[in-house]
């Protein structure tokens, strides 16, 4: 009888330690993620472009259909040309969903002033790959207002 509650605590132990070590990770990538937003919002684009790995993959609708790489000098250049475009444009995290150790899937609500003056919110959801401190990918989902023709 002793030996097999000395095996459940022992269990008990390992299964305890391991899931310790999960959230501690899960919550550094839930503030990196928060950290991202907050950068993206002063318009700080060369900070934003640092939270990329060098050639980070993208899914975005405005880039056409596929995966595309970008370099952190054509991520300060994309940024700043759509905050000239929307310079009172701000992101406002809804949800943050954590999914493995790599995965941060973010709800978000982007919102601004169009050219034409008129206000604008965009719900937006983007999956973040987080490795070594990095984003890799950023695969964003989106209605882009085009209209069907």
């Amino acid at each position: 009888m002793k030996i097999i509650q000395v095996t459940m605590m022992a269990f008990l132990s390992v299964m305890m330690a391991c899931n310790n070590h999960e959230p501690k990770e899960n919550s550094e990538n839930e503030q990196f993620v928060r950290k991202y937003f907050q950068v993206f919002n002063q318009h700080q684009w060369k900070a934003l472009s640092e939270m990329y790995s060098e050639n980070a993959e993208f899914k975005d609708p405005s880039m056409g259909k596929g995966i595309v790489k970008q370099s952190r000098q054509e991520i300060v250049k994309k940024y700043a040309e759509l905050s000239q475009m929307f310079p009172d444009l701000k992101d406002g995290i809804k949800t943050i969903y954590i999914s493995g150790n790599k995965n941060v899937i973010v709800e978000f609500v982007s919102s601004g002033t169009a050219p034409d003056n008129t206000k604008f919110e965009l719900p937006i959801c983007t999956i973040f790959t987080i490795e070594n401190g990095e984003i890799t990918k950023d695969f964003t989902y989106y209605d882009n207002f085009e209209e069907s023709k």
